[in-house]
């Protein structure tokens, strides 16, 4: 890993996130970031994180993975970067010094990096009138599941967090409802996903088109940042 960024460790929501995350990272010199695979939703992330003792005080660390976009102006294969994440009236801010570092790394070319303001669902956010709803009345640019919770869980640690994510669905197209193939500990259950894939094809269709999309970009930028070739 390059020395002008030192990270901890990478988060990721299991599954072809962390596997874009991790071949990201194969193939480069020297030391790398640990990376965990965590849980995807709010509950199964926060009981991970109580039970894991990975992680110092004043450590760093990144969290990395896809998003849904809120507004018209992101779209699939944008990267964003949080400035805060918002659930139910609350807010949580990602470490200014730090995130503002990975602000300076990048852009990657062709792929300008946005700063955005995230909600945190409890669950999937799988139709485009809501999605832009939400996007208008809480002035959120993004969506994801597990944002928020692991800002409020490490802010109270002491640990310093920033969050780097790509858009996979916009908020024009409805995606699947795939809350049935997530289980309660937030582990991912391949069956029900089929189903719900199968039952809404065309929505499917393009969350398949989207998420390819964004993966490779999130395994580009990661390569990138950590191999030292996005420093100016």
């Amino acid at each position: 890993m390059s020395n002008f960024l030192p990270i901890n460790t990478i988060l990721v929501p299991q599954g072809a996130e962390y596997k874009a995350v991790c071949r990201g990272l194969s193939g480069i010199n020297g030391s790398i970031p640990t990376i965990v695979a965590i849980p995807v939703g709010m509950k199964p992330l926060l009981k991970y994180l109580q039970q894991g003792q990975f992680l110092a005080p004043k450590s760093r660390v990144l969290i990395m993975g896809l998003c849904g976009s809120l507004s018209d102006r992101y779209t699939v294969g944008d990267l964003v970067l949080y400035q805060d994440c918002v659930y139910q009236g609350k807010q949580q801010e990602c470490d200014r010094t730090f995130t503002a570092q990975l602000h300076s790394a990048l852009p990657i070319p062709h792929s300008p990096l946005n700063l955005v303001k995230s909600l945190t669902s409890d669950r999937v956010i799988w139709s485009a009138a809501e999605k832009r709803r939400l996007g208008k009345s809480l002035a959120a640019d993004v969506v994801d599941m597990e944002g928020f919770t692991a800002l409020e869980f490490f802010n109270t640690a002491g640990v310093s967090v920033a969050i780097l994510r790509v858009v996979s669905d916009d908020c024009q197209h409805n995606i699947p409802d795939l809350t049935s193939g997530i289980n309660s500990d937030g582990s991912l259950n391949p069956f029900p996903l089929a189903m719900a894939m199968l039952r809404q094809p065309l929505a499917a269709i393009g969350l398949i088109r989207g998420s390819l999309t964004a993966l490779k970009v999130l395994e580009k930028v990661t390569n990138l940042l950590f191999s030292g070739s996005s420093q100016k």
